[in-house]
């Protein structure tokens, strides 16, 4: 049965149901010069290297939105945000996302160390807006991911994770 899970938190991370667009969400997401909010100032911290991608997506507050496909969401006019950056080679890594409107969200970062745009599962690192101290191999609920937005910018601290083990994810030690 474990052997299952596996390519169930492959697919609960990459949203397979549809095939994705890497621009969806860009606009929305991205924050302007002097944003003024609501948006998430997230502080990235525990990366494993300085290679590759973070992406960034915020999602409706909700299990069953949590993590979803990208285009199904804003097929159904739900929140659906995302931002790219390049991992700088030193310093702070700070990523700035807009909500629609203040509230509660789900937070996923991925930082994709290949740069192929795909979750691979041995080498790519995931962070969540609540900094659960470990994951296992199922898609994780919505409360793994919650933050709220106020109306100005929120700053967020989210710790990385990277597979540790056969079958579990959590911060480099």
């Amino acid at each position: 049965m474990k052997l299952f899970a596996v390519p169930l938190l492959i697919l609960a991370l990459t949203g397979a149901n549809l095939p994705s667009s890497p621009s969806l969400g860009l606009a929305e997401g991205r924050c302007r010069t002097d944003e003024i909010g609501p948006a998430l100032m997230i502080n990235v911290t525990g990366l494993k290297d300085r290679g590759g991608t973070m992406k960034a997506e915020l999602y409706p507050a909700n299990d069953q939105d949590f993590l979803a496909d990208d285009n199904v969401l804003i097929n159904a006019g739900k929140t659906f945000r995302r931002v790219v950056i390049d991992v700088p080679a030193a310093g702070n890594v700070q990523m700035c996302i807009r909500a629609p409107s203040a509230g509660t969200y789900g937070l996923s970062l991925l930082h994709d160390r290949d740069g192929n745009r795909k979750f691979g599962l041995s080498i790519d690192g995931v962070g969540f807006g609540s900094n659960p101290k470990s994951l296992g191999p199922f898609k994780p609920k919505i409360a793994v991911g919650r933050v709220v937005a106020g109306n100005g910018i929120t700053p967020v601290n989210v710790r990385m994770m990277y597979r540790r083990g056969l079958m579990s994810f959590g911060p480099i030690k």
